[in-house]
Formats: structure tokens, C-alpha cells, sequence
């Protein structure tokens, strides 16, 4: 059996019974690492899990998944998932390698972003499709996103951006040259991904993410408790003024505001506001939420 186990949003406790139990019963066990980040070091989960992991980084999940799924029709393997095994298509892509080799999948999923964000104030039943903003360069800067956020704008549906991470990356010119140097981890912070949005605002000039008009929620660490999980929502010019520390410590994810409104979201969001009066003032004058 090839388990796909997800890990949820903070610590070692977040793992679900089923996928403890499924952990502990596997001779080889992976964590995938990098396409999100855990709050704790891998030893920890060693400890508390009572198996050593492998980790598994982007070129042994993508690349060499018959490594992964050796002897998976034999034995019980299991690759571990920050948040959701679903909340990234290449544990999907994974999964039809197992399908296709006739080794029988089971799932065990866990809580993500995607619907921690509910943490937020905002109710999920409201978000459209959710996009990803990627590091921007000299020479390269997508905007794809930017059509999305807007389809869900004409739409009044919220927006979560999952925001860049680099792990294991290397530098154009390692790669050109085949060195095996990776660069320093990165995390985009919330700064970098209202500049880039702004900077795509200036151009495209469709409104849709006015700096002064458009109103946004930046969380970071979600499930990660008092003292991590930190929630921070303004106009997207209110939250590029904040000083980074206010954001707390990466992962960072930023929730555009839609027009579908309601009275209650805005009332619950308005205790992490940077500035209250604004935060309703907006509400009401821009999104034309009918405030209590």
C-alpha cells in the first residue's frame, strides 16, 4: 500500500490517528519538503512518530518517484504532507504513477490552507479560484494571476494568493553549468507580494487591485496557535506600510477581498485591522457592504 498522509498546518500533534497508525505500520516513510514548510524540525516528528524520515525534495518526488514506490505492491510506504496531500497537483501526478504501476493508493487527509484561511473572518463558501505569485525577476515577471484575481473580482468572490517559497533552488547559472548549489531558502513576505501586485496594478490599471480600494488579509502560520498564527487585514496600501515583523514568521498567504461581502465578515475582520475605521469605511464606501 503507497499512503499519502497530510500532516496538517503546525507541529508533530497535528497528524491524524488514522495516519499515525498508518505511519508507525510503513517500513520506508518520506517527507516531502518543498512545497510547503513545517513549523518544527524533522527530528521532532522522528521523535514523536518513533520512524526515521527521508526527505524527499523536489527532484526525488518529481523525478524519481519509482524510487518512492519501490516494493509499494510488497510493503506499506508513506510519503507525509504539510497540510493536505491535495493541496499540490504533484501528489496528484504521484498518485496516478502508484495507479499505473497497480499499487493500491489510500489518502489520508488533514487540514491546509485552504480551508484554515476561514480563520480569517472570511466564509469559504465566498472564495473563487485560488493562484499562486511567484518571485518576480529583472527579466521575468507573470501576471497570469492577475486575470484570475480579476475573474474572481467580477464575480465579488475572495481570493487566497499562496504566496512563493524556494527550497533547494538553484541559480541560473548552477543550472546552466549542472552544479548541484542550491541557493538559500526564500519566502516571499507579505511586503514583496503587495509590491508585485501593485507593480501589475500599474499596469494592467483595471482597478481591480486599487491600493486604496481593495481590501486584503494577510495570515501566516495558520493553526500554529497564539504566538504564531498571525492575522493582519487593511487596504493593500495599509498592509505594504506595515513593517515586515508585523506579519510574523513565513509561511505568509494574502486573501484579496471580494465584493460578495457580508456584514459579518467585515465585523469579524475587523479585530485584526490596521486600522478599524478604515476597514469599514472601505467596506461600506468601495464594496458597498451594508454595514450594522
Amino acid at each position: 500500500m503507497f499512503y499519502i498522509i497530510g500532516l496538517g498546518l503546525c507541529d508533530e500533534k497535528d497528524i491524524t490517528v488514522r495516519g499515525l497508525e498508518a505511519v508507525k505500520g510503513c517500513s520506508r516513510v518520506y517527507l516531502e519538503a518543498y512545497t510547503s514548510i513545517l513549523m518544527i524540525q524533522k527530528e521532532k516528528l522522528e521523535a514523536f512518530y518513533g520512524k526515521e524520515l527521508i526527505a524527499a525534495d523536489r527532484d526525488m518526488v518529481e523525478t524519481e518517484s519509482d524510487e518512492i514506490l519501490r516494493n509499494a505492491d510488497k510493503e506499506d510506504i508513506a510519503l507525509l504532507v504539510v497540510g493536505d496531500p491535495f493541496g499540490a497537483t504533484t501528489h496528484t501526478d504521484i498518485v496516478l504513477r502508484a495507479r499505473s504501476l497497480k499499487i493500491p493508493v489510500r489518502v489520508v487527509h488533514n487540514a491546509s490552507i485552504m480551508n484554515a484561511v476561514g480563520a480569517c473572518g472570511l466564509q469559504l463558501y465566498n472564495f473563487g479560484q485560488t493562484v499562486s505569485l511567484v518571485f518576480f525577476t529583472e527579466t521575468w515577471k507573470p501576471d497570469s494571476f492577475y486575470d484570475r484575481i480579476k475573474e474572481n473580482a467580477d464575480l465579488g468572490m475572495h481570493t487566497l494568493v499562496l504566496l512563493d517559497i524556494k527550497v533547494k533552488e538553484q541559480s541560473e547559472e548552477n543550472l546552466a553549468r549542472g552544479r548541484k548549489i542550491y541557493e538559500p531558502p526564500r519566502y516571499m513576505s507579505i511586503t514583496q507580494a503587495v509590491s508585485q501586485l501593485a507593480e501589475i496594478e500599474e499596469i494592467r490599471q483595471s482597478g481591480t487591485l486599487d491600493p486604496h480600494k481593495t481590501l486584503a488579509i494577510a495570515v501566516s502560520r495558520v493553526g500554529g496557535g497564539e504566538g504564531q498564527e498571525k492575522i493582519v487585514c487593511g487596504t493593500l496600501a495599509e498592509l505594504l506600510s506595515q513593517p515586515p515583523e508585523v506579519f510574523g514568521e513565513p509561511l505568509h498567504s494574502l486573501v484579496i477581498v471580494g465584493k460578495r461581502l457580508h456584514y459579518l465578515e467585515v465585523e469579524y475582520a475587523q479585530a485584526y485591522a490596521v486600522n478599524p475605521e478604515t476597514w469599514r469605511n472601505v467596506a461600506h464606501n468601495a464594496y458597498g457592504c451594508a454595514l450594522e
